[in-house]
């Protein structure tokens, strides 16, 4: 999973207020939020290194999520602001993958720990090298 504490200048973060809509009866913050709020993470992360990701897509490819794990450590809850922190943890010519840590933005507590794997295909699914300015790109 993600590293104990991510701090190197290469993490993005994204902080915002847990919305009244991503909550579950229970009044935490329902299990599969998680994932889009990495998700928003990672957008976050590829705007910031000034990604073209719609280009991509315009030239026929997308970054298919293959694998998704997540460690749930302590709840979220309405109103609270959490920080989804994001950094590159493997850089390789097909995939790259992403950690992830959510924290209460307030007090520090760890939420969420994750990881996310993705690669790249064309419309019919046939995976791809990354190309090599999105490589070099990532790795600035």
């Amino acid at each position: 999973m993600a590293n104990e504490h991510m701090t190197n200048e290469q993490t993005v973060e994204t902080t915002f207020y847990v919305r009244y809509a991503e909550t579950d009866q229970m009044g935490i913050v329902h299990h599969s939020q998680y994932v889009i709020w990495m998700e928003e993470g990672r957008s976050e992360y590829m705007r910031q290194k000034r990604l073209d990701y719609v280009g991509l897509e315009r030239r026929g490819y997308a970054l298919a999520v293959t694998e998704v794990n997540v460690r749930y450590l302590s709840p979220a809850h309405y109103g609270e602001r959490v920080t989804v922190r994001t950094r590159i943890e493997s850089l390789r010519s097909r995939a790259l993958t992403f950690d992830y840590e959510i924290v209460n933005a307030d007090t520090g507590c760890r939420l969420v720990t994750g990881r996310v794997k993705l690669m790249l295909i064309d419309r019919q699914g046939n995976v791809h090298s990354l190309p090599a300015e999105f490589q070099q790109l990532l790795k600035t």
